[in-house]
C-alpha cells in the first residue's frame, strides 16, 4: 500500500502538471502565429538546361614539390630562388615586431659592423664628471717646446699630497666646505674653511704627526688630527678674507647676513655689518678686501646688489643694486680697488668703477665701464694681481680676460665690446649639480715666484692649475681624495694649495 502524501508533495505534483500543460499550449500558440505571418510562396521559375562545358583535366601537384620534378634543378637560370620569389601564403608566418619599452643604454643597442661602431658623433654631448680620468697628463709636459713653461709644469706638478693622514682623516668641518683660505703666515700652513651651517674650522699642518704602522699590525689605531672648530655664523659661511696686512683678523661673510671679525688674539668674533632691520634677509653671497684700501670692505648679495663698509664706521653701508639676479661672486683689482668686477646669474661679466657713482635714491650706482656675456651664467670673476681676470660659468669655460692695462683707464672709461672679449677660453666642466660647491677660479694674490696662476677644481676630482695665458701648469692629484676638492685656493705666496669637499674634508698640497 502505497504512503498516503503529504499535502505539500500533493501541492508540488499539481503545480508540475500544470506548468507542462502550459509549456505545451504555448508552443502550439506559437507555431500556429508564426504560419499565419509567413509570406506565401513564389511559384518556381522553370530553368533552361545548359551543356556544360568541358573542363580540361590538370595535374594536381602538392603544396611542397621537388624543384627537380618542377624541371627548375636548385636554381633558375643559374641564380639562387630568393624569398621574395616565393608566394606570399608559402612563406612561414613571421612572428609579430613588439615594441621596446624602458629606458634603453646605447651601448648595448649599438649595430653590428665596423661602419657603424664610431660614437664619436655624440662624444661632445656627453656630460659629467669621470673620477680619475685625467685631462692633463705627464706626455703634456714632456711635449712642452717652451723651456721655461716646461720647467713650470714640471715644479708645479710636483707639488705632493699631505702625507700627515689621509683627507678622509682631517674633516675641517662638520658640513659641505664653501669657504677656504690659508692664513697668510709662512712657517707653517694653517687653513681655515667654512662649511654650509656657519662652521669656522682651522687646520695646522705643522702639527705633529702619527708614526707610520708596522706591517704586522692590522688593528693599529691611528689618532686623528687636531682641528679646532667654531660656531660663528647660523648660516652658510661664503666667504673668509685673512688680510695680509693684518694678519691677526678673520673675516668672514655668511647667507645670515653678518659680516664679522675675528680676532685671532683676543679670540674674540665681533660684528662688522649686518642690515639695520633684523626682519631683513640679505645673503652675503662674496666679500673682497684690498691692501690698498685697507679699512674698505666690499660685499656682493644674493639680491644682485654691491655693498661698501668703512670698518672704521661700523654699521654704516652703502648699498647699489648693480642686477636683478643673483651676483654670485665678485672681486676688486688688488692694486686698483675702484675698479670691480662682477659675475652675476644674468650671465654677464661687469666691470665697474667707484670713483663714479651716479645717480641719486635707488638708481644711484658705480660707472659701468663694460661687460661681457655668457651663454649661461656666470659663476664667478677673480682679479689677478697683473690685471688679468679669470671667470667661471655654466658654459663649462673658463675665460681669461686681458685687462692690464687698466692702470690707465680714465675714471668713466668705456670698454667696447671688443675690449671685454676673453683672451683665452679654456674649456672646463663647471656642472657641479647639488651636492658639489661652485667651482671657482681663485688667482695667488702675491705669488713669491712671480708667476700669475689661479686654481680651480676638476670635477673628475683633482684641481687644475693655469696661467694667465689660459696654459695649464698642473693638474694635482693623490691617493685617498674620494670626493671632488671643489672649493680650492693658493696660500696667498708660497706655492701650497688646500681644497675642501661636500663633506667637510680637506686636501692639501705642497
Amino acid at each position: 500500500m502505497a504512503p498516503e502524501l503529504s499535502t505539500f508533495e500533493a501541492r508540488r505534483r499539481a503545480n508540475v502538471v500544470n506548468n507542462a500543460k502550459l509549456l505545451k499550449d504555448s508552443a502550439e500558440v506559437a507555431a500556429k502565429m508564426r504560419r499565419a505571418a509567413a509570406p506565401p510562396p513564389k511559384p518556381a521559375a522553370s530553368k533552361k538546361r545548359k551543356a556544360a562545358e568541358p573542363t580540361p583535366r590538370t595535374r594536381v601537384m602538392p603544396t611542397r614539390q621537388s624543384a627537380r620534378l618542377a624541371g627548375g634543378g636548385g636554381a633558375v637560370n643559374g641564380t639562387e630562388l630568393k624569398l621574395e620569389d616565393i608566394p606570399t601564403e608559402l612563406k612561414p608566418p613571421q612572428s609579430k615586431r613588439m615594441r621596446t619599452s624602458g629606458d634603453l643604454q646605447l651601448s648595448n643597442l649599438q649595430v653590428e659592423g665596423q661602419r657603424w661602431s664610431s660614437t664619436s658623433a655624440l662624444a661632445s654631448f656627453v656630460q659629467g664628471a669621470q673620477p680619475g680620468v685625467r685631462t692633463f697628463t705627464e706626455e703634456d709636459i714632456k711635449d712642452t717646446s717652451d723651456t721655461k713653461l716646461k720647467d713650470l709644469r714640471k715644479e708645479m706638478s710636483d707639488l705632493k699630497l699631505y702625507e700627515g693622514w689621509v683627507p678622509n682623516d682631517i674633516k675641517i668641518t662638520p658640513e659641505r666646505v664653501y669657504a677656504l683660505t690659508f692664513h697668510p703666515i709662512q712657517n707653517k700652513p694653517i687653513v681655515l674653511a667654512g662649511d654650509k651651517k656657519g662652521t669656522l674650522g682651522f687646520f695646522d699642518a705643522s702639527q705633529e704627526t702619527p708614526p707610520e704602522p708596522d706591517d704586522d699590525d692590522e688593528d693599529v689605531d691611528i689618532p686623528l688630527p687636531q682641528i679646532s672648530a667654531f660656531e660663528v655664523h647660523n648660516r652658510t659661511i661664503s666667504s673668509i678674507k685673512v688680510p695680509i696686512f693684518d694678519p691677526n683678523s678673520v673675516i668672514t661673510s655668511s647667507y645670515d647676513s653678518s659680516i664679522r671679525c675675528l680676532d685671532l688674539q683676543s679670540q674674540v668674533s665681533s660684528q662688522i655689518w649686518q642690515p639695520d632691520d633684523d626682519d631683513i634677509d640679505m645673503g652675503i653671497s662674496c666679500i673682497d678686501i684690498s691692501p690698498e684700501a685697507k679699512d674698505t670692505i666690499l660685499f656682493s648679495t644674493l639680491e644682485g646688489t654691491l655693498g661698501r663698509v668703512d670698518r672704521r664706521t661700523k654699521g654704516k653701508a652703502e648699498i647699489w643694486s648693480l642686477s636683478d639676479n643673483k651676483i654670485g661672486g665678485f672681486s676688486m683689482h688688488p692694486l686698483l680697488p675702484h675698479l670691480v668686477a662682477t659675475a652675476s646669474l644674468d650671465r654677464t661679466l661687469k666691470i665697474w668703477d667707484l670713483r663714479m657713482v651716479k645717480g641719486k635714491g635707488e638708481p644711484r650706482q658705480p660707472s659701468l665701464l663694460g661687460e661681457h656675456q655668457s651663454r649661461l651664467s656666470v659663476s664667478h670673476a677673480s682679479w689677478s694681481r697683473g690685471g688679468y681676470l679669470a671667470t667661471s660659468s655654466y658654459d663649462d669655460t673658463v675665460k681669461v680676460y686681458d685687462m692690464s692695462d687698466a692702470m690707465k683707464w680714465k675714471p668713466g672709461e668705456d670698454l667696447s665690446a671688443k675690449r671685454m672679449k676673453p683672451a683665452h677660453v679654456i674649456p672646463h666642466n663647471n656642472q657641479t649639480g647639488r651636492w658639489v660647491t661652485i667651482l671657482k677660479p681663485q688667482w695667488q694674490i702675491n705669488p713669491a715666484d712671480g708667476v700669475e696662476k689661479f686654481a680651480i677644481a676638476n670635477m673628475n676630482r683633482f684641481v687644475d692649475i693655469f696661467d694667465r695665458e689660459g696654459k695649464q701648469l698642473a693638474q694635482l692629484d693623490g691617493e685617498g681624495i674620494t670626493a671632488v676638492p671643489a672649493v680650492a685656493e693658493f696660500h696667498p705666496t708660497l706655492n701650497w694649495l688646500a681644497a675642501g669637499t661636500g663633506s667637510g674634508k680637506l686636501c692639501l698640497w705642497m
